[in-house]
Order: structure tokens, then sequence, then C-alpha cells
């Protein structure tokens, strides 16, 4: 079946915003039942794998369930996507993200649009987030090229690991952070930690892109 840009652009939209929506009111569910960090940690970790798994698996054949500009980004420099459509779908993420955030906010009765006070911030976590976001693309471009069908359960497992192997928590995904700047709860980040999270991101996904040329650069 073939898919129209149309509806490619509304599939970006809608997994973007269920992912957005997954981290940051499973985080503030997590917030709201326990005082422990791990416990709720914990929650937010098993969600999130969860709806990653859910929406690559709805989506990967009618957009290619990107929901990340990282993705996009790389994508558009092995010229498996056209410059436009790209583009088009890092704007479609970026506000799928924002409104994910906003609607977690207003139906756990938080403030609709608040600004995080979590910084993050330090070389430590800017070299995690640039692990986290080498290691996630190249699980979806290995397997993409190997084992296509295991790409939902394959991300899905690589973002609840790095939950917990990295000191970022692994956000890989400029779209949620950006969407994640917008609450100030468990998974917020603040808006001065923003730029150096997607300034990582970039890096790791220009790496990735490079080891994946070395695997596949035919």
């Amino acid at each position: 079946m073939t898919f129209s840009l149309r509806q490619k652009i509304l599939a970006e939209f809608i997994g973007t915003y269920f992912l957005v929506l997954t981290v940051v009111g499973s985080g503030i569910m997590g917030e709201l039942m326990s005082n422990d960090l791990g416990i709720i940690l914990l929650g937010n970790t098993i969600a999130t794998g969860a709806i990653l798994y859910v929406i690559i698996s709805m989506f990967i054949n009618i957009s290619g369930a990107y929901f990340n500009p990282a993705v996009v980004l790389s994508d558009i420099i092995q010229k498996n996507i056209p410059i436009n459509n790209g583009i088009i779908f890092i704007f479609t993420q970026i506000i799928a993200g924002i409104f994910g955030c906003l609607t977690a906010n207003w139906y756990f009765e938080y403030p609709i649009i608040e600004w995080s006070l979590n910084e993050r911030v330090g070389v430590f976590k800017f070299f995690s987030e640039i692990i986290a976001t080498v290691g996630l693309l190249l699980t979806i471009f290995i397997l993409k090229e190997v084992n296509k069908e295991r790409i939902a359960i394959g991300v899905a497992l690589f973002i609840t690991a790095g939950y917990w192997f990295t000191s970022s928590t692994s956000f890989a995904n400029p779209a949620v952070t950006i969407g994640r700047m917008f609450t100030d709860s468990f998974s917020g980040i603040s808006p001065s930690s923003v730029l150096g999270f997607i300034l990582a991101q970039i890096i790791g996904a220009l790496i990735a892109t490079i080891i994946v040329r070395l695997f596949f650069k035919n």
C-alpha cells in the first residue's frame, strides 16, 4: 500500500505526540505515586519502552516511524529521504512533542505550560547524550538492513536500557528534548539545558551515520 505525504505527516505527528505524552505523563504519574526516584524512573522507563514498541509497529510501514529529528537528519545525509520531506517531518515532530507534553500537564492538573527547572548540564551528560544517540541510531539503521521486523523491539529495548546506563537518561531525540522543557515534573529539562542536549544528539547522529556507512557503504 502506498501512503501520501499527508498521511505520513499525520503518522509522524501521532507517533511523536504519544511518545512525549507517555514520557511526561508516566513521569508525573510516578511522582504522584512515590517519592522514591528509583521507582519513578522505573515506571517512566517501562512506559516509554512499551509505547515505542507500539508506535513503531503501527507506523513503520506508513511513514518509516521516525519520531526523531536525529534519525531524519541521518536519513537525509544517507539520501534515504528527500530533504523537503525530512524538514517537514522534523517540524511535525517538534510540534507534536510540545502538544504531547502540554496534554500530559493538563490532564494531570499541572499548569498547561510551565518551564522546567530540572537542569541537566555538564560534560558527562553531554557525552552521555552522544553515546545514547549513537546507540539508538545504530540500533535503527543496522536492524533496518539485517532484520527490519526487529526495529520496534530493538528501539524499545535500547531506550529501556538507555534510561539506566546513561547519566542523561537517554533522551536521544531533539523533538522529545524540546517537548520536555515545557513541564516542571520528573521528566522535564530546563530550557538552558536543551541546546547542549540537542547539539550532543546531532553529533551522535553524525557519528552513527559514519559508522553505518562503514557497514553498508554500498
